[in-house]
């Protein structure tokens, strides 16, 4: 059972990371902002910034932050290593209950960071941003809303906005996560899958005022492999012969059309079919169809191997004193059964060995002597 409790994180405390790749410009309004919002809340903010690798003056502007406000913290990675590993080792060091992510290139809003709050407090765990009012130029708006719309419907996550980088978690939600390649954008899928709540809030998107987006038509073609993988790994995870099984039903049925039409052709005389190109498709296609038989059976097999592996999560539990049974407490509580046991025994085994007093001494009266 999991140690219930152990990543609630500080209450009270709210993490803000931001991951930054050149954004010299506008760190230093965004921490602003950002402590500005919080000023009029009751909680306490740690900002955490990730530079990414930055060229510019980025890192020197981060420091000076640090260096003027103790709840501010960097992270400085050596090379560019994308969007989810900042995402990543922000989340590995955040000590708030609540988590949030934004970029650093002040289209996203920290006004907006209050009703996130209320959203999650409305008993969802994940909130997502959505920009309603996209103010960015069609090559990037156009594909965004075709990936979204095969994303959502796929994953069966009703969001529109996949992409937004602004989200609010609560930190038992980001527990064990770990992210790598385009995993960021289908963070709300593999927690939707683990059993958590998603929602969404429509939010401000202001209009880009400093550099240029990272960003290009290339992610689209990276970001799709990602979600095959993520599906895999989320609804597929447990059935691997559901899905490679499907693709070996699509291809042997057009395999055995196929062989099946010329087969026909072969019976009523209508001419040789060796020599056909249709005869070695049809081949070819039921020979991919057994190949993904055999792929799925693989996967049933690997998965099989893996199955004490939890694959669960747990929301909460009732009638344990502290929620602490851990494996590790479970050994001991079954040792010290054990050990409960030998104990008995021993003094089981003592006890029926004791010497019994003899007839002799029971019958001999006892005689007193008067001294009087």
């Amino acid at each position: 059972m999991d140690n219930m409790g152990a990543d609630q994180g500080v209450p009270g405390l709210v993490s803000v990371i931001i991951p930054a790749f050149n954004e010299e410009a506008s760190v230093d309004k965004l921490h602003v902002e950002i402590l500005d919002v919080f000023a009029g809340l009751d909680r306490d903010v740690e900002i955490i910034f990730i530079d990414d690798g930055s060229s510019d003056a980025t890192p020197e502007h981060l420091r000076t932050l640090c260096a003027g406000h103790q709840m501010t913290r960097l992270i400085c990675f050596r090379r560019n290593f994308g969007k989810a590993a900042a995402l990543d080792a922000g989340f590995n060091v955040a000590r708030g209950e609540i988590i949030f992510t934004m970029d650093a290139d002040l289209q996203d809003d920290p006004a907006e960071i209050p009703r996130f709050l209320e959203a999650l407090d409305s008993g969802l765990d994940v909130v997502s941003g959505w920009k309603h009012q996209r103010n960015d130029p069609l090559d990037k708006t156009l594909p965004s809303k075709v990936f979204n719309g095969v994303v959502g419907h796929l994953s069966g996550v009703s969001l529109h906005d996949f992409n937004c980088g602004f989200k609010a978690y609560r930190s038992k939600a980001l527990a064990g996560l770990r992210l790598y390649g385009e995993l960021h954008r289908f963070i709300p899928v593999i927690l939707h899958w683990q059993g958590f709540r998603i929602g969404e809030i429509a939010v401000n998107h202001r209009a880009r005022q400093y550099g240029k987006s990272k960003y290009g038509m290339g992610r689209l073609f990276k970001g799709g492999l990602d979600f095959l993988g993520v599906m895999l790994n989320t609804r597929y995870a447990t059935r691997p012969l559901h899905v490679f099984g499907g693709a070996a039903f699509l291809f042997g049925g057009i395999g055995f059309a196929i062989l099946s039409y010329l087969t026909v052709l072969w019976f009523v005389g209508a001419g040789p079919i060796g020599d056909r190109p249709l005869l070695m498709l049809g081949i070819l296609m039921v020979m991919t169809s057994f190949q993904f038989v055999t792929i799925g059976l693989l996967g049933e097999f690997i998965q099989h191997q893996g199955a004490d592996r939890k694959r669960y999560t747990i929301r909460s539990v009732t009638n344990f004193e502290d929620g602490q049974m851990t494996p590790e407490l479970s050994r001991k509580l079954r040792d010290a059964a054990t050990m409960m046991k030998e104990v008995q025994s021993a003094w089981t085994q003592q006890q029926s060995g004791t010497t019994q007093p003899s007839a002799t001494s029971q019958s001999t009266p006892t005689r007193t002597r008067s001294t009087g």
